[in-house]
């Protein structure tokens, strides 16, 4: 019986393109940062504003692939997947801390960008949706 449930579920832009891992034994990763922005809401001053958060995303195999051959920094996405902490030690012997989102099921939102096209509007084309092989753990390189 499952204790808890860990789900996250993302829409947004590609905040840079993925960075490619290609690892010996033919796993691929992605890796990029996805930006959520909520609408614009009135402050203690009375001015609009908005709010935008960062987030680590981390595809593995098929959906890594995916993200290696269609997605390019602005692109609008919609993203499942859970948050993992991670810990590293810094260079200079520091613990830190970091979260990422493993991506379980990805669907490119908005259609192939064209050259000079700096528009992210979605909903120019219908969502193509790529479900994961298998699981992020099985057979990971580390």
């Amino acid at each position: 019986m499952a204790t808890g449930i860990n789900k996250v579920i993302l829409i947004g832009n590609l905040g840079r393109d993925p960075e490619m891992q290609h690892f010996d034994n033919g796993v691929n990763k992605a890796a990029f940062t996805l930006a959520t922005t909520e609408p614009a809401f009135k402050g203690k001053d009375g001015e609009k504003t908005q709010h935008t958060e960062w987030h680590n995303i981390v595809l593995w195999r098929g959906l890594a692939d995916v993200a290696e051959k269609f997605l390019k920094k602005g692109n609008t996405v919609y993203l499942e997947g859970r948050i993992r902490k991670r810990e590293y030690t810094d260079k200079d012997g520091q613990k830190k801390f970091i979260y990422e989102i493993l991506g379980d099921n990805l669907q490119m939102l908005g259609g192939p960008r064209r050259e000079g096209d700096n528009s992210s509007s979605p909903a120019t084309a219908i969502p193509e949706e790529v479900p994961m092989e298998s699981g992020p753990e099985d057979d990971l390189p580390f």
